[in-house]
């Protein structure tokens, strides 16, 4: 599988719960958001005993050599606070142009040798500066990002290798007011999670180990995530550790015209549900972030061809031989 593909499945992963049906601003449970794949920053976990974690940790099963390479990416998005700017004035509160948006992020390192992190661990930093972005009268808004991404691998037995991904939020907070969870998550990584490619090498299911492996899958210690093999079925190439816990293999539909935000729900139900807004309602919505506004202009824009594709297909049907049991 494409790397491309293989990101359209890790993007819904990233967006899942960014924006809910019905997809307003007002409503309440677009208010209380960012509850996937946080990690918050050091500071922040350790005044709260741990609760809101500070790390993720990854660890999975690959067979390989020293001549395995690795490329590994971390992802997740930092939060942009979006206020009106009146007269150079920003608005202070919640007010329909008052929202957090979601820039994605990727950090990584490609084709590292599993030779070399073998012989020593590796890390690298995750720094993103402050920005102040103003147009068309919006100001957008966003707080310093930084962390280390730690990795490193052993021996399980021959030819059998432990991978540990470890990705830690340093971001300072000095002077902040850590009682504002608002304030705290402009500084934490949102919807974390790694995509691990192996060449010359194979990564191991965790939820369907080789028998003589069960022991070792059932050690690999994962916090706050979980890694799954991603592709084609059949293919080990590819592993996402995501906050979500999902099977090997996850797919997209291919009747999904494109994402709705809520694993939960199905297309056509939501996709009928926003045709039945009010125009005032879908006017919010269209004055929404720009995630918003292209979900009401691809569903407007639907044919009658392509709404009936949502109503699903059956894909596992066969021909029934005489005398078979049903």
């Amino acid at each position: 599988m494409r790397i491309e593909q293989v990101k359209e499945i890790a993007n819904a992963v990233l967006y899942e719960g960014y924006l809910l049906y019905p997809y307003r601003h007002s409503a309440i449970k677009n208010r209380q958001r960012w509850t996937l794949g946080v990690v918050y920053p050091q500071a922040y976990s350790e005044a709260e005993d741990g609760v809101e974690p500070w790390t993720m940790q990854t660890e999975c099963l690959l067979s390989g050599s020293a001549q395995t390479t690795l490329t590994i990416a971390v992802r997740f998005l930092h939060l942009l606070q979006r206020t009106t700017d009146i007269e150079g004035e920003v608005v202070q509160g919640w007010t329909p142009e008052s929202w957090e948006e979601g820039m994605e992020r990727e950090v990584g390192v490609e084709k590292m040798q599993l030779g070399d992190l073998l012989s020593q661990p590796f890390q690298f930093e995750l720094t993103f500066a402050a920005d102040c972005i103003r147009e068309h009268g919006v100001v957008r808004t966003q707080q310093p990002l930084a962390g280390i991404v730690e990795l490193e691998a052993s021996r399980v037995e021959q030819g059998i290798y432990k991978l540990d991904v470890r990705i830690k939020n340093t971001t300072p907070l000095t002077g902040l007011d850590m009682s504002r969870r608002d304030a705290v998550l402009l500084r934490s990584f949102i919807s974390t999670h790694t995509i691990m490619q192996v060449r010359q090498g194979a990564f191991l299911s965790l939820l369907d180990p080789p028998a003589a492996l069960e022991a070792s899958a059932r050690a690999c210690q994962n916090r706050h995530t979980w890694p799954v093999l991603i592709g084609d079925e059949g293919a080990h190439d590819v592993m996402l550790s995501s906050p979500i816990i999902l099977y090997d293999y996850p797919q997209i539909a291919p009747e999904s015209l494109g994402p709705l935000f809520d694993g939960t729900e199905i297309d056509e139900l939501l996709t009928l549900r926003i045709m039945t807004l009010t125009d005032v309602e879908k006017e919010e919505m269209r004055r929404g972030d720009e995630q918003a506004r292209a979900i009401l202009e691809r569903i407007e824009s639907l044919s009658p061809e392509q709404l009936m594709q949502l109503h699903g297909t059956i894909r596992s049907m066969r021909p029934i031989s005489e005398g078979e049991e049903v």
